[in-house]
């Protein structure tokens, strides 16, 4: 074996290692974010339901699960007054 495909291979290791240690941050935000925005989407499905007997509706879409699975139970009270006082939502 060459000495220079020795260095090599083990250069693009280190890279490799480096690099993956550089995703795996971003990876984790990402993935928790979804996570959120899937709890979000089902916060704002049980507000809906017991919002049916008052004729409130907020709707689903990727923008509200969103803000709630960023904020949390904040967000899902911010889209409340917002839908309550300006009707968005």
């Amino acid at each position: 074996m060459d000495v220079t495909f020795i260095v090599s291979f083990i250069t693009c290791i280190i890279f490799l290692l480096i690099f993956g240690k550089v995703l795996l941050l971003p990876m984790k935000k990402i993935t928790a974010l979804i996570l959120h925005s899937i709890l979000g989407g089902v916060l704002i499905w049980i507000i809906n339901i017991v919002g049916t007997s008052f004729g409130f509706h907020i709707g689903l879409n990727v923008i509200s699960a969103i803000i709630v699975g960023i904020l949390g139970i904040p967000g899902a009270i911010l889209l409340v007054l917002l839908k309550i006082f300006c009707g968005i939502g």
